[in-house]
């Protein structure tokens, strides 16, 4: 029934300071996919050392390939690699990961903000290899990881219209926020409960920039569905052909409830047959050619 665009899976896991083992190990991705309905995923490396433990993507490649086709590798570069340079030759480690079976390249979650030359080197060499590129936002540029923005997304938008043939993959806590208008900026560091006061930029920058995709995954994406459930509606049917299902659980036992929200506005006639069926995998489908 879903195709879930948002999976990490370490087949090395570690303990963390949270008390859980990060991050799902590939069985127990699976055997949590199979609970949810899930026939397929694409699983993202994390190679970024703000938080989390750095992997290879190597061995994201290894599990998928071992997957029957169940699980579809994006591979992961940090701006910072090969040299540490604004001008480091980023574009030989896509081609590279592009011919071992890699279908984008995600979860890019550096804690530096969209300007910084590093990333605007990275997005120049993505968007020549045509990869989709799958992004979370951070609401801080002194902690934690994700790329940084301003209230209102300044820097992404000027991303967008300047690699307009990069498709960006919109997650995380500071992007969502913005699906409405701010009460607060410090709102972008949270889930906001409130509902929405006013069309946020999300919806705007989706209607001005076709390259912008949106990601449903997470606590991010699915309190920016349920805190108001009628913007919620409004917003899948305008964007219906942009937007994906997504999970991203981190370990084993995590709750999640989105599917079951997307299937409840579809038994509801709230949304179509159709526009449940793209969301749920007919877009990921098109966007990675499966």
């Amino acid at each position: 029934m879903f195709f879930d665009i948002h999976a990490h899976v370490y087949k090395y896991q570690y303990p963390a300071a949270e008390g859980v083992t990060l991050f799902i190990s590939p069985d127990e991705l699976v055997e949590t996919h199979d609970k949810l309905g899930i026939d397929r995923a694409v699983l993202l490396p994390l190679v970024s050392p703000e938080v989390y433990v750095p992997q290879s993507v190597g061995e994201i490649i290894d599990i998928a390939n071992e997957s029957n086709g169940r699980f579809i590798p994006f591979c992961n570069v940090d701006p910072r690699a090969l040299t540490n340079t604004t001008d480091a030759p980023l574009g030989l480690l896509l081609e590279h990961y592009k011919k071992l079976g890699c279908k984008g390249i995600g979860e890019v979650l550096p804690n530096m903000s969209w300007d910084n030359p590093y990333m605007q080197n990275l997005l120049k060499h993505t968007q020549a290899v045509g990869f989709p590129l799958l992004f979370d936002m951070n609401a801080s540029t002194d902690t934690g990881y994700g790329i940084y923005d301003d209230p209102g997304m300044p820097m992404l938008e000027k991303c967008l219209a300047k690699f307009p043939n990069l498709i960006f993959i919109g997650h995380g806590p500071a992007f969502w926020a913005e699906i409405s208008e701010l009460r607060d900026p410090m709102d972008r560091h949270t889930y906001p409960k409130y509902p929405v006061i006013k069309e946020g930029r999300v919806a705007k920058l989706m209607r001005s920039y076709p390259n912008l995709w949106l990601d449903l995954s997470a606590g991010s994406g699915g309190n920016a569905l349920i805190r108001d459930k009628d913007y919620a509606v409004s917003l899948l049917n305008e964007f219906c052909d942009r937007t994906m299902f997504g999970t991203d659980i981190c370990y084993y036992g995590q709750e999640f409830t989105t599917g079951d929200f997307l299937i409840g506005l579809k038994d509801n006639k709230l949304i179509s047959e159709d526009t449940f069926k793209k969301i749920a995998f007919k877009n990921a489908y098109r966007l990675l050619d499966l």
